[in-house]
């Protein structure tokens, strides 16, 4: 049986390599249904291309160029939020990829795993903002996440035939972005397209700013702690320019084990979509003599403070880290606008964390007014 696949926000750069991953195993996957924000046109033809049950476009006033581009296929047609909640509910769907951009990603990873679909986890920032209730959630489901971003992927692949082995401690690896090396007179002056140059990785403009300014490591620790049930003290980051080495896991014993790749997002998206296979592949072959030396280091949380941020945050637990989420979200739109400056990223969700009401045990419609507390306050700053 084919499995079928709902890619939340395939016009984006998971979603587009995840079609291509779909596209290289048609007889293991098939596209159920494919949601985008914005970007109706690239919908439209990717539609055309995998005849999906179902498409959604979440802004209602492009709803009728894409039902009218597809009025002759036997696609659906839906536009808004409301329209994604439900469509992940879907029973011919399998397996959601919840690849949408943000905080935005929340409610609908919620509603799929209340309908009991396995999710393959690209949107970070649904563990970073409500960790607890949706690892719970999931337990009581009885679903599983299998994560996608690289590093976590790692570690998951790492833990493959282990699980009855405790972790002493996971190293999530960090490429150090463009501005590695580099003291707070460089980084006041940087600019916008300084910043969306990563020297590895081919992402979407929020997650190259969030590398910029290691938020995007920040973000994945706190993911980590949930995915892979860990304490604080258990997570560690390195940073290793050539990313090559996407993570590390150390069991009690000392030994290390880690997995390695050429920076390339496909391999995790299609370890995630086709687990527990591993799934033979054309995608390009990673050689050592390519790569005579690998050097890891530690990370400048001096200069780059939103690492420490995210630790923090984590180590408070309750809302902080929605908040932290949500502030870095207004930051980055507003440093991406050349409102603010690159290091006032990190002054602004400093300020935020210091000053939204704090909820130790918040439920979700805490996490909800949290977030536009904090967005109403970070706009207000910028």
């Amino acid at each position: 049986m084919k499995k079928r696949v709902a890619i939340l926000g395939s016009t984006g750069s998971i979603g587009t390599q995840a079609l291509e991953v779909i596209q290289a195993q048609p007889e293991t996957f098939e596209v159920e249904v494919l949601t985008a924000h914005s970007n109706a046109d690239l919908l439209i033809s990717q539609a055309i291309a995998f005849q999906p049950n179902a498409v959604v476009i979440t802004r209602d006033d492009l709803y009728e160029a894409v039902r009218d581009a597809l009025a002759a296929h036997p696609i659906k047609v839906y536009a808004g939020m409301n329209a994604v909640n439900s469509v992940v509910q879907m029973e011919t769907v399998d397996i959601v990829l919840t690849a949408m951009v943000g905080y935005a990603g929340l409610q609908s990873t919620i509603k799929a795993i209340e309908a009991g679909k396995t999710i393959a986890l690209a949107n970070k920032e649904t563990l970073v903002v409500a960790g607890q209730l949706i690892t719970e959630l999931a337990r009581e489901k009885g679903v599983n996440i299998y994560p996608v971003d690289s590093e976590h992927s790692a570690i998951f692949q790492c833990l493959t035939g282990e699980f009855h082995n405790p972790i002493e401690k996971i190293i999530l690896t960090a490429s150090g972005g463009p501005f590695r090396g580099r003291g707070r007179e460089f980084l006041q002056t940087v600019t916008k397209a300084q910043a969306l140059k990563h020297p590895n990785w081919d992402m979407g403009a929020k997650v190259t700013i969030d590398s910029a300014s290691l938020m995007n490591k920040g973000l994945e620790v706190i993911e980590a702690k949930w995915l892979f049930g860990l304490k604080n003290e258990q997570i560690e980051v390195v940073v290793h320019p050539q990313s090559i080495v996407h993570s590390l896991v150390q069991f009690e014993d000392g030994s290390l084990k880690a997995q390695l790749g050429l920076p390339d997002m496909k391999l995790p998206i299609q370890y995630a979509l086709g687990y527990p296979q591993r799934l033979k592949s054309n995608f390009p072959r990673f050689s050592f003599l390519d790569y005579p030396q690998l050097t890891f280091e530690k990370p400048d949380l001096e200069n780059f403070q939103n690492l420490g941020l995210a630790f923090a945050a984590m180590e408070k637990a309750g809302n902080a880290p929605c908040v932290l989420n949500a502030a870095n979200e207004v930051a980055v739109e507003a440093f991406l606008k050349e409102q603010i400056g690159f290091l006032e990223m990190s002054d602004l969700i400093s300020d935020c964390l210091a000053k939204v009401a704090y909820i130790a045990t918040p439920s979700l419609q805490d996490y909800v007014e949290t977030d536009q507390e904090t967005r109403q306050l970070a706009l207000s700053m910028v």
